[in-house]
């Protein structure tokens, strides 16, 4: 496959170095130049996708495939089975310090400095030879692959955006808050709150955002209360309590997604949130703003398709226990895992007596659970499942033995000496503290390679769901066909024509299959998805409105 390299030069001009070709391109022909060698479907290679494809797209072109250096290179950095040392050469460590790029950033190509300006195509290289070198190239060509394939997908639902009525969340902000404030006062339905709040805690000075603040008044009407998250102030018995909570519902709405909120993520009737692919240790993403991680339920009523269009919510059931079957090889939980419901398969085989009992026990021996129910379980389990839970303890001696683990494809996971500049300066000194935190990591790189797992997974099967969407559609723009708009984990939110949604949710399963063939080819690993096909992202998952889990193949009840 032919890859071509994109560099930033000074002056508004791109570096284009394909195959044996180097040459000058104009910034504003780039749209040109990419739509005509596209056609050859190439391999576009650039420092960051967030920094070159949004302007693509605006200029109305669509990549098939790319790879993102700067994601490749810290991958590749921390691989175990990488030689790190063939990363270093000119410009290393500009790769080195290069971050993702943020929403604030300034316009493409308008910093004159070295970053802006490094060069794609001796980068490509090391990272190909550090790759060709590896023991586990095949797995870290596809992870590469994924990764970039993901960069692509975050661009593209940014661009588009999920279809919001700002109509309907000022409704549900007006209802909930009162008429929208002046910049730097609290709602009118919140303000009586504080009031109310204050008179229950005799405390007319009162800031109930004050943590220093609410912690005194609670101490002083005798409460005995270290902090003040909800779950503690539910287990308190005091008449203010009932408002205290209710006021800080609403403030966390009013700060979260209230008129500022909308005021800086909304345009064009959409939500544009601006995504980071691998923004987390394991690979799985965070949000550079807009939460878009953090959907709450009370404003997804103003997530609304288009008039003729709907959504296509679609979300895996229990991806890390089937993962942690596939990627241990077994055999016994892989059978469990046939079907919808992993946990109640583990019940009809035989292994627990009941789904509570399964449930308990999976999620103890991913996030390390050695006492109570959870830990009771984990070791009736461990004879049950030798494969799987002797995987994770694997994984988790090595973490505190201070070793670094790896995912299936290759990711590897920051060390132990990372966990110690996280938490202070200087590693701890007394043994005890070293213990507590060797116990500490371990608990980490046990739920690690699960999760880092699954985070391939999914990448896999938003890379193939991606294109499967484009083909389905024939003809037109990107936001002419079905595609992505959302992407959680574990679910993905498609936007298509109604008379399409049908189709989009069968390519959903069949990419599920892929990526499930991909990543787990000696063992054959059901992931069965919940969809629902509905106008509102709010009626996602309610009765009647969300079918059987689709499989491969299957038929799927209208909705």
């Amino acid at each position: 496959m032919t890859r071509v390299s994109l560099s930033r030069l000074p002056g508004e001009r791109v570096r284009a170095v394909d195959g044996g070709t180097d040459r000058e391109v104009p910034v504003s022909d780039l749209p040109a130049y990419v739509t005509a060698r596209e056609a050859e479907a190439p391999r576009w290679v650039w420092d960051d996708t967030a920094r070159w494809y949004p302007s693509l797209l605006a200029a109305g072109v669509r990549v098939q495939r790319c790879h993102d250096l700067r994601l490749g290179h810290h991958l590749l950095r921390r691989a175990p089975a990488v030689d790190g040392r063939l990363l270093a050469g000119e410009e290393s460590e500009h790769w080195d310090r290069l971050g993702p790029s943020a929403r604030s950033d300034p316009a493409l190509f308008s910093i004159d400095d070295t970053a802006e300006h490094l060069r794609a195509d001796l980068e490509d290289a090391r990272q190909l030879a550090a790759v060709a070198a590896s023991p586990e190239a095949t797995r870290l060509e596809l992870l590469l692959a994924a990764e970039s394939s993901g960069a692509l997908v975050a661009a593209e639902m940014t661009f588009a955006g999920v279809p919001w009525r700002l109509d309907v969340h000022e409704r549900l902000l007006t209802d909930l808050l009162g008429p929208r404030p002046l910049r730097g006062t609290r709602p009118q339905k919140l303000q009586a709150l504080a009031a109310e709040v204050r008179g229950a805690f005799d405390a007319p000075g009162l800031n109930p955002d004050s943590r220093p603040e609410l912690l005194a008044a609670l101490r002083r009407a005798g409460l005995e209360v270290t902090d003040t998250r909800a779950s503690s102030l539910r287990a308190l018995e005091h008449p203010g309590i009932g408002a205290l909570l209710r006021y800080k519902q609403l403030a966390h709405l009013f700060s979260t997604n209230g008129w500022a909120w909308i005021d800086e993520w909304v345009s064009g009737g959409r939500f544009r949130p601006s995504y980071q692919p691998a923004g987390s240790s394991t690979g799985r993403w965070s949000s550079n703003g807009g939460g878009a991680l953090s959907f709450p339920l009370q404003v997804r009523p103003a997530a609304v398709a288009d008039d003729g269009w709907q959504f296509v919510v679609a979300d895996v059931a229990q991806l890390e226990p089937r993962v942690l079957a596939g990627m241990s090889g077994d055999r016994a939980l892989a059978r469990s895992a046939r079907g919808a419901d992993l946990y109640q398969g583990m019940v009809d085989d035989g292994a627990v007596a009941s789904r509570t009992d399964a449930k308990l026990g999976l999620l103890g021996a991913m996030y390390g659970a050695t006492s109570g129910a959870s830990g009771r379980m984990v070791a009736d389990l461990t004879r049950r499942y030798p494969a799987a839970f002797g995987l994770v303890e694997e994984a988790a001696r090595a973490g505190e033995q201070g070793q670094v683990v790896r995912t299936l494809l290759g990711r590897g996971s920051p060390d132990l000496g990372d966990a110690w500049d996280r938490d202070a300066d200087d590693p701890p000194a007394d043994p005890d503290s070293q213990a507590r935190l060797r116990r500490a990591y371990g608990r980490f790189t046990r739920n690690f390679v699960v999760q880092g797992t699954g985070a391939e997974w999914a990448l896999c099967w938003i890379a193939d769901l991606r294109n499967r969407l484009w083909r389905l559609g024939a003809t037109g723009t990107l936001t002419s066909r079905p595609h992505l708009v959302f992407f959680l984990h574990d679910e993905v939110v498609v936007h298509t024509p109604a008379a399409l949604a049908e189709a989009v949710a069968a390519q959903a399963a069949e990419a599920a299959a892929t990526a499930a063939g991909l990543l787990f080819r000696d063992l054959s690993i059901d992931f069965p998805l919940n969809v629902s096909i509905v106008r509102s992202y709010a009626d996602a998952g309610k009765p009647g409105l969300t079918a059987e889990p689709v499989a491969p193949g299957a038929s799927r009840p209208q909705t």
